[in-house]
């Protein structure tokens, strides 16, 4: 058995960041599970806090965002004490190796650090058990996000 890669996850704070984040959605949502790219990026990512996952040399595993406040609101029902855990995405090399998890997580930390005391997301209907494992319950039925099926999840901080 391989050696796991180290990696660490980070805020995306500077633009070389940001575009990691961007190549990363790039390559999961546009390229391998065909998202329309005019919709994969929208008016959220300027005021979104973007995390990253960076292997040790620097290479980016995966890439999640937050969205917050008033932002938050269409997704959350209004409530802007609960945070939008979107665009959750690692690259196929880099899982398996706890990444996505970790993201999640440094998502979460961003939401408690604002003084959110929730964060709802849309799950695609396959990750459900990723999310479930990680403190999340579907609630809602099932809807069709980019052509994908999706259920709303929550998890309260």
């Amino acid at each position: 058995m391989g050696v796991s890669p180290r990696y660490t996850v980070r805020v995306a704070e500077d633009p070389v960041d940001r575009e990691a984040c961007f190549a990363v959605r790039k390559e999961v949502f546009v390229a391998e599970q065909g998202v329309a790219e005019d919709i994969e990026y929208d008016a959220h990512d300027a005021v979104a806090v973007h995390v990253l996952a960076v292997r040790e040399d620097g290479l980016p595993l995966g890439t999640g965002r937050l969205l917050h406040g008033d932002a938050a609101a269409a997704k959350t029902g209004g409530d802007v004490s609960v945070g939008s855990l979107g665009r959750l995405a690692v690259t196929r090399a880099a899982r398996g190796l706890g990444v996505g998890a970790a993201l999640v997580r440094a998502i979460e930390e961003a939401a408690r650090a604002r003084g959110l005391t929730a964060v709802d997301l849309h799950a695609q209907t396959q990750a459900l058990g990723f999310y479930e494992r990680l403190g999340y319950a579907a609630y809602g039925p099932e809807f069709p996000d980019a052509g994908i099926p999706h259920r709303a999840m929550r998890r309260s901080l």
